[in-house]
């Protein structure tokens, strides 16, 4: 996951544009900083009673190039009571600088500018090769660039041409905010002829070091009581198995003695699985006494290693504010701070989101939290378990996609391919499977291929999930099989007393349900409503909502004068819509779903443009639902710094949605609950909606700029109005050419594999078996 070295040989200083916006960064910090009150001050289990810190590594460096000027800025802008790391490096010529690393080709283009300088040294007993700063005079890096050290970020801030910092420039810059610096190596640079030591204590008083921090004890120990005495030292533990270099003594032993500790520093540093331990799948234990432990000492402890952007334990459900609140507000503990490299999620986490009471009674009020395929980040889809949890996370609706049976029942079911919800081509009904070309053109077991009873046998098994597989990002391994699928009467019967406001009810294929299996989907949906007592739109004190992409569905809805909620999903990607077109879907929903992406438009993952689509849709009276917010990292653009709740903020206060369609409910519920946004133009910085654009405009360079938007569709009366659904009739068996008769009658035969589609079939079960 590692970028070697940075693109290109550029120059070293920033450009003028650059520093102005630099410039009006820090004048928006020192505003926000100066503002009016904050989030009411709360007691935390830290050791002092106050809120644990926020300590931005190397400044904002999950967007930004560590401890660049950009990093610092924004977070500075962002988060204006954090304090700000340094890790010092040492120059050749004794200069201190700000480097993520020692070895420097992984956080810098110095590959590039000398490309004949790669060493190899022997650090903490351990060889590493690369470039060094112990082989550069500070001079001699003016030409080198700082660079994004994470494959999986964005290199494009590394065209920003961000010149190395000296401690001391850096101190300047983010003054007056605290600053830490971590010294890593001193050993490795005594062996080298430099003395971190003496540098530390050269330091003027200006700099406003309030916090020094070391993984070698002795060399806190060679600084303690000759620094300012109103700065903290702090000892760091790396991996318990190594040994300090200073001591020669194991972490682990260290960590034993914390009264020997305290003599030397105030605070240990320790990786957040010291706290909370993580087993090898990748899941929490019982967290250890090691916080307990440190306050009994006397000693204030933070927690290291954060990051929006890792794979974070299951527990947390791909959530990083979750994982804060773990750390920050549970029963037993506080840490007393958090070194993260997205302060913006740990400050909202921190001022917005603790002491929230998690076990009170759900307000069903906008935005709506609308579960998809229920509680299915976490269980599979549309099963007894993911229902249950969506009503436990606190959805306000919960979702029931509608597809049928060979024996004509309705079932709620994701997809109408069994592949993709359930372990089907692992059992007999494997032999089923066929191609429909009306559906896909590669093979599947669809619904109408089973009947009920065989779905819902224990032969048949569900399967979680993961959207988001290409990225590696699984989810939760341990209920990927859990669960029973309801029919659609099932469903109904089980939200009848449950604390909700609503049901969405999702008719999809009517079409092709008429024509080639004899169905009426909407009669058998309607009929089942009814005969549950759902027969008005506001059923068992609940609004019974029918959404479908095909209008014709809402439009026989419409003209049979049902009563319930009628909601229109819209094409995918739409920037705008006609005012013939929005007049045209007023007649016959009440509300529409759009996908996120025709909300803001983006160019490589960076926001360039908010649409005025939502805007539009209310002016014509029709509520707005957006989907789907699934809480992984890769599922949202730069802008929302991997953060959903950054994401969900930004619809609440600037979109104004009415509803949010998630795989996430709980993370909906708990953004609904923070203490923030009713503050007003209080309103702490990491709580404002994003500037759409905002980190586009910081882009520096045609080879960093993301390319225009091209004019995003339309929505016309011609997509709106489609033909009516046809009458359903018996399928004639010879199928469409070039694909088998498509399912099954209503009386239950069953559709055939062709010789091609068998083939393909066998050999998807001898991939997934190997896998």
């Amino acid at each position: 996951m590692w970028r070697r070295g940075g693109g290109g040989g550029h120059g070293g200083a920033a450009s003028m544009a650059l520093q102005l916006w630099y410039c009006c960064l820090l004048l928006l910090a020192a505003s926000a900083a100066a503002q009016g009150p904050q989030p009411a001050a709360t007691s935390y289990k830290t050791l002092s009673g106050a809120a644990p810190l926020v300590i931005a590594e190397g400044g904002f460096s999950g967007v930004f190039p560590d401890s660049s000027q950009n990093a610092y800025a924004f977070a500075l802008s962002a988060t204006p009571n954090s304090t700000l790391w340094c890790n010092v490096q040492l120059t050749k010529d004794g200069v201190g600088i700000c480097l993520r690393d020692l070895v420097m080709n992984n956080c810098t283009n110095i590959n590039q500018n000398y490309p004949t300088g790669k060493k190899t040294y022997i650090v903490n007993g351990d060889r590493k090769s690369g470039w060094f700063p112990v082989d550069y005079n500070y001079s001699s890096l003016q030409s080198v660039i700082l660079t994004q050290a994470i494959w999986s970020r964005t290199d494009k801030f590394d065209f920003a041409y961000l010149p190395i910092l000296p401690v001391i420039n850096v101190s300047s810059l983010t003054a007056p905010s605290p600053l830490w610096l971590n010294i890593e190596h001193d050993t490795f640079y005594r062996q080298h002829g430099l003395n971190m030591t003496k540098y530390i204590l050269s330091l003027p008083k200006s700099a406003l070091v309030t916090y020094i921090s070391s993984p070698e004890l002795g060399f806190l120990q060679s600084i303690s009581r000759r620094v300012n005495r109103k700065t903290k030292l702090v000892f760091r533990f790396p991996d318990k198995t190594l040994r300090d270099p200073s001591t020669n003594q194991t972490y682990v032993s260290l960590l034993s003695n914390l009264t020997f500790i305290k003599t030397v520093a105030s605070g240990i540093m320790v990786p957040t699985d010291y706290i909370w331990p993580v087993t090898g799948d990748n899941y929490i234990q019982p967290s250890s006494s090691i916080v307990t432990d440190a306050h009994n000492a006397g000693l204030e402890i933070y927690a290291s290693d954060f990051a929006n952007d890792r794979i974070i334990p299951y527990n947390y459900s791909y959530d990083p504010l979750e994982e804060y609140l773990f750390f920050v507000d549970n029963e037993n503990f506080s840490v007393d701070g958090v070194l993260t490299e997205y302060p913006l999620t740990a400050a909202e986490a921190i001022g917005c989101f603790t002491n929230l009471n998690a076990s009170s009674k759900t307000v069903h009020g906008n935005p709506l939290i609308i579960s998809h395929n229920g509680a299915s980040g976490d269980y599979p889809d549309c099963t007894d378990i993911a229902y249950q949890h969506a009503v436990d996370d606190g959805a306000d609706v919960i979702d029931c996609s509608v597809q049928m049976t060979s024996d004509g029942i309705p079932i709620c079911m994701s997809s109408i391919n069994l592949f993709d919800t359930t372990n089907v081509q692992r059992t007999s009904f494997s032999s089923r499977a066929s191609i429909v070309n009306e559906i896909q053109t590669t093979p599947g077991v669809f619904t109408f291929n089973l009947t009920w009873d065989e779905i819902s046998s224990k032969d048949l098994k569900p399967k979680i999930s993961s959207p988001e597989s290409k990225f590696y990002l699984e989810r939760n391994p341990r209920y990927k099989d859990v669960g029973k699928f309801f029919n659609l009467s099932d469903f109904l019967e089980f939200a009848k007393d449950k604390d909700l406001s609503g049901v969405m009810i999702i008719i999809e294929k009517a079409s092709f349900m008429a024509e080639s299996l004899g169905f009426d989907v909407v009669e058998s949906v309607t009929n089942v409503l009814s005969d549950a007592g759902y027969n008005s739109q506001t059923a068992k004190g609940k609004v019974v909502m029918i959404q479908s992409t095909d209008s014709a569905v809402l439009v026989k809805l419409k003209q049979q004068e049902t009563k319930y909620k009628l909601v229109y999903t819209l094409p995918s990607t739409i920037g705008d819509a006609s005012a013939s077109s929005l007049a045209d879907v007023k007649k016959f929903a009440d509300a529409v779903v759009v996908d996120r992406a025709s909300v803001y438009r983006t160019s490589q993952n960076f926001i360039i443009k908010q649409t005025n689509l939502v805007k539009d849709l209310h002016s014509a009276g029709l509520d707005v639902y957006a989907q789907v917010f699934r809480n992984e990292f890769v599922s949202t653009p730069w802008d929302f710094f991997s953060d959903i709740t950054v994401e969900i903020n930004s619809y609440v206060q600037s979109v104004n949605i009415d509803g949010f369609i998630t795989d996430f409910p709980k993370t909906v519920r708990r953004y609904k609950m923070n203490s923030c946004t009713g503050l007003g133009d209080n309103m702490p910085p990491y709580m404002r909606p994003v500037e759409v654009g905002g980190l586009a405009q910081l882009l520096n360079g045609s080879q960093a700029q993301p390319p225009a938007l091209s004019p995003a569709p339309v929505l016309n009366e011609t997509q709106v109005n489609e033909a009516p659904l046809p009458t359903p009739k018996k399928p004639s068996g010879g199928g469409t050419s070039g694909s088998t008769p498509p399912g099954a009658s209503p009386s239950g035969a069953h559709a055939t594999a062709t010789s091609a589609g068998i083939l393909v079939m066998l050999m998807a079960v001898c991939a997934s078996l190997l896998i």
